[in-house]
């Protein structure tokens, strides 16, 4: 059987028809087996149990998608660098097309940075542990200070002047990754302490706008110049964000969900897991006239 599933056999005589059998034969348990696998797989992402809250489920998941790499990528030792080294999920998965199979092109090398750091760049291409590589385009793919970068950027200020990125020196504080205690009428658009990131971006930046306008409204019926996050309410908001990672394997690993990503940056799980529930939670402080906020009239 070849790797793309059909059968190539070479035979004559009567002894040809038992041939064929032994490779529908094979072909059917290759298939079985891989079916008996995935569903395996799939029994373990999608159990109460799941992949990013159990770690047997989790290995399981894990032992699956090595060995669909070892599968596709032809020299073991490509197969071993590409595979996570973490526990599955609490980095960013691969969901390719193509992108294994890339790595049995003869023209491509896998150079792993963590052991081979870019020494320099040259009018050629770059250099790594003395070697240079001649390469027409360079993408630079380095990380991103993900959900506080984008505002810790911005000069944003405060009561008395205190800056956003001063406040959230020790890490964001958030109350519904909506508000920020001290900053009157600064909503963050599927901020830290929001599902975010964790969710479909295009369905929280929408549920966050939505949320947004309806309170607009409230304010100007209401008469209201300002709305802002109680201590309390954030206080109790970056507990349950926290409480809830914490039952999670996603802390165990260093990813740009925690900013490790980022030098100096502190370490803290960033979005809150649960889109549902989270929106329950919105619609409920709405409902309650906007619950853990403070709002006043001008």
């Amino acid at each position: 059987m070849t790797r793309n599933g059909k059968i190539a056999l070479g035979c004559g005589g009567a002894g040809c028809l038992g041939l064929i059998v032994v490779a529908i034969a094979g072909c059917l348990f290759y298939f079985y087996a891989y079916r008996q696998s995935r569903r395996t797989y799939d029994d373990a992402y999608n159990s109460n149990r799941t992949t990013n809250l159990n770690r047997n489920a989790n290995d399981t998941a894990d032992e699956y998608v090595r060995g669909r790499i070892r599968e596709i990528v032809e020299d073991p030792e490509v197969a071993d660098r590409l595979m996570p080294a973490t526990v599955i999920g609490c980095k960013r998965l691969c969901l390719d097309t193509g992108y294994f199979e890339t790595f049995n092109r003869p023209n491509v090398r896998l150079v792993d940075v963590s052991e081979h750091p870019i020494e320099r760049l040259t009018s050629r291409g770059l250099v790594t542990s003395g070697r240079e590589y001649e390469l027409d385009v360079i993408v630079f793919a380095t990380g991103f200070d993900a959900m506080t970068g984008s505002l810790t950027r911005i000069d944003i200020r405060g009561r008395r002047g205190v800056r956003l990125r001063d406040e959230w020196s020790g890490g964001p504080r958030t109350y519904l990754g909506l508000g920020v205690v001290g900053f009157p009428n600064l909503f963050t658009i599927t901020g830290p302490g929001s599902p975010s990131v964790l969710a479909n971006m295009i369905v929280a930046i929408e549920q966050h706008v939505d949320w947004i306008t309806d309170c607009l409204v409230y304010l100007r019926r209401g008469g209201y110049a300002s709305i802002e996050a109680t201590v309390e309410a954030q206080d109790a908001w970056v507990e349950h964000v926290n409480a809830i990672a914490d039952t999670t394997l996603y802390p165990t690993c260093n990813s740009w969900y925690l900013g490790a990503n980022v030098p100096g940056k502190p370490r803290v799980f960033m979005p809150l897991i649960g889109f549902p529930p989270y929106v329950e939670k919105c619609n409920e402080v709405a409902a309650k006239g906007y619950e853990g906020f403070a709002l006043a009239r001008g």
